[in-house]
């Protein structure tokens, strides 16, 4: 003891008065309850009482996640959601057993394959991704099993040229777009957007 005297807290008084009131209603005689405890129903009162006065105070408002859905309530079981979650908040990579690296990798594929800058670095970035796959499986260290499943080579090249149209023609329809705009206007209307779009 350092001879320093704790603050008053009146919640925490207020709750050890009503302890050692219950405890001299009930008297040593009661069953279940040793001298100066309370029992088990009276210990229940107690927090339903704390609980209603916190709430009424409003200590449980607008606490952190309210109003949010609970995450990964569906799906199924995975003994192994604590690792992931910790490697998704804390953004690591390349950290953890190759079933979940490789899992969290299949997931951000699609765009490192859309950013490669040739059809013939997508087609090495998904033989290596394959190749890995298949050396996890292989492996008999532990850890979870690997289900992540390999990427078929020429559907994902397929797929890539499929995206890379499409945002090719969202761009010429946002550009057809604009220019009705542009025609539509008058001529200083007209010459201050084009200079807001050279900006851009």
């Amino acid at each position: 003891m350092t001879g320093k005297k704790e603050p008053k807290d009146s919640r925490l008084a207020a709750a050890r008065y009503q302890v050692d009131r219950l405890t001299q209603e009930s008297g040593d005689d009661d069953e279940g309850s040793t001298a100066g405890q309370p029992t088990m129903e009276q210990r229940a009162a107690i927090i339903e009482m704390t609980i209603a006065q916190a709430i009424r105070r409003g200590d449980f408002d607008n606490l952190p996640g309210s109003g949010k859905p609970l995450k990964n309530l569906t799906g199924t079981h995975d003994p192994n959601w604590w690792i992931r979650q910790k490697i998704e908040n804390e953004r690591l990579t390349g950290l953890g057993p190759p079933a979940l690296t490789l899992r969290t990798e299949d997931a951000q594929l699609d765009a490192k394959v859309d950013a490669a800058p040739s059809e013939q670095a997508a087609r090495e970035l998904l033989e290596d991704f394959n190749r890995r796959v298949i050396e996890a499986r292989r492996q008999l260290q532990g850890g979870p099993p690997v289900v992540t499943p390999t990427r078929d080579i020429g559907d994902e090249l397929a797929r890539r040229r499929d995206r890379r149209d499409a945002r090719r023609r969202e761009l010429a329809e946002a550009r057809e777009r604009e220019d009705a705009e542009l025609a539509a206007m008058s001529r200083r209307e007209r010459r201050r957007a084009l200079r807001e779009r050279r900006r851009r």
